[in-house]
């Protein structure tokens, strides 16, 4: 499965690099391709790391202006023009979608990916991991958004909430029909 990973390039507290080397682990040891933004720091380089280490592949699509911090020895790496190019890129490389923390690129990422499966664009499964209950209000807004009408399709269709590396996974070994 190629597992398209949202998350942060910053350097975080353990609270966040833990579940994300757990999940990391998991993709690799499953044999996955990672999918990601492709930076050689922070979370994307927790990630990026686990993967490697657990016999998983890379794939980086950087863009031109962070074209200089991508990692130098994944399996593929991709630099695009501009970021909306590399979201859709993100996706089209994509069987699934996992968003981790982060800040506002992150969230960008996210609202898009969900705006997309919204309105019919894609149906790949679509994952926040809510790492130390990071996506807490999140959830709560989208609930909220469900329950006044602002959702074309139930909630539990378009995004599943998971709180560590190991539902994230189940989840979507499930969906994709692995046994």
């Amino acid at each position: 499965m190629n597992i398209c990973v949202f998350c942060s390039a910053a350097d975080l507290d353990d609270r966040y690099t833990a579940p994300a080397r757990e999940f990391a682990e998991l993709i690799g040891k499953g044999g996955h391709t990672m999918v990601w933004g492709g930076s050689e720091s922070g979370l994307m380089k927790v990630m990026a790391d686990g993967v490697q280490d657990n016999g998983g592949k890379l794939v980086g699509v950087s863009v031109e202006f962070l074209a200089a911090k991508a990692r130098t020895n994944a399996d593929e790496m991709i630099v695009t023009k501009d970021l909306a190019e590399r979201k859709a890129l993100l996706l089209a490389r994509a069987d699934a979608i996992v968003i981790m923390v982060g800040g506002t690129g992150t969230l960008d990422e996210a609202t898009e990916i969900l705006e997309l499966k919204k309105h019919g664009m894609h149906s790949k499964p679509v994952v926040l991991l809510n790492a130390a209950g990071f996506y807490d209000g999140l959830k709560q807004q989208f609930q909220r958004m469900e329950e006044e009408g602002f959702l074309p399709i139930p909630l539990t269709e378009l995004v599943f909430f998971a709180e560590d590396g190991v539902g994230t996974m189940a989840y979507l070994e499930e969906s994709a029909g692995v046994q």
